[in-house]
């Protein structure tokens, strides 16, 4: 299959992305493994005439927003996003309206219409950054509700929250830590910032999938437990195979592991399905994207 892949790649002058929470098969098959900051700015920057998406929905519209000339293929139709489906860009409106002049930041987990009302984008590993660098005492953040309460023990600004929320990451509760904490106390307890409120409190670090990999590098702890996506255990063990990862709930997000290595190979073999944004939606939405690109850098 790895070879079926490789042959079609070199026929269609096409690149492999991979999120971090894909499928083994499909992390190792693919030309770039990496968080969703990562792998928008590479689809913006990279050479190619084909990009097959293996993540969710919204990962391949930033690709088909930032790169409108290229194919954008994702492998699979239904895997989306439910975070990302928690608003819509009439919610946004209404927002705005209630909250006039005031700078909207949407995580880049959310559609690209949505996109196309906000002013900057952000991922976990830069909103930090970014809601800092604005020039505004108050800000209105779309649409998880777990990383805005984190936000706002991280800047002096006022952070109104949309009540949207990851249900992978939900799924890990205080007493996940509590028993890890009891069960091996010299594991290092590193969570995404898309956890309640009370686990990140309970943790030792937070940090996005990016940031997690930076840490384990430089960590001593021979034992590290991650509270996000269980697809991020192989990314962990790949570049650190010395150290012991393990997950602090069964924490699967089922559309993330809806693609299979086939299903890139068919993608790449039938052109399906392919991603494409209207141009009035997409150039609004690229401005959000272009932002967090600069600002987030």
């Amino acid at each position: 299959m790895r070879d079926r892949l490789r042959r079609l790649k070199e026929g269609n002058d096409a690149v492999i992305l991979a999120h971090n929470y894909q499928r083994d098969e499909v992390q190792d098959a693919a030309d770039y493994v990496g968080d969703s900051f990562e792998l928008s700015k590479i689809a913006s920057e990279i050479r190619c005439r084909v990009i097959v998406f293996c993540g969710v929905d919204f990962m391949a519209e930033n690709a088909a927003i930032l790169s409108p000339e290229k194919q954008v293929l994702l492998p699979v139709k239904e895997a989306t996003c439910p975070m990302s489906h928690m608003i819509s860009r009439k919610d946004v409106r209404q927002l705005k309206k209630r909250y006039p002049e005031t700078p909207v930041v949407c995580y880049v987990n959310t559609s690209a219409d949505v996109k196309a009302e906000c002013d900057t984008c952000c991922t976990s590993a830069n909103a930090v950054k970014i809601i800092n660098a604005l020039d505004a005492d108050r800000i209105l953040f779309v649409p998880d509700r777990n990383l805005g309460d984190y936000l706002a023990t991280k800047t002096d600004k006022e952070i109104i929250s949309w009540n949207g929320f990851c249900p992978t990451h939900q799924v890990i509760t205080l007493g996940d830590v509590l028993i890890k904490r009891q069960e091996q106390p010299d594991c290092e307890i590193v969570v995404h910032p898309e956890c309640r409120p009370e686990v990140i409190a309970a943790a030792d670090y937070v940090y996005g999938t990016g940031g997690m990999l930076r840490h384990a590098a430089k960590s001593k702890a021979r034992h590290i437990a991650i509270g996000t996506e269980v697809g991020m255990l192989h990314r962990l063990a790949t570049q650190e195979p010395n150290k012991e990862f393990s997950a602090l709930a069964d924490t699967v997000c089922p559309n993330m592991k809806r693609t299979r290595l086939k299903d890139a190979v068919q993608a790449l073999e039938q052109k399906k399905y392919r991603v494409t944004v209207p141009e009035n939606v997409r150039k609004d939405a690229k401005k959000a994207l272009d932002k967090m690109l600069e600002m987030g850098a």
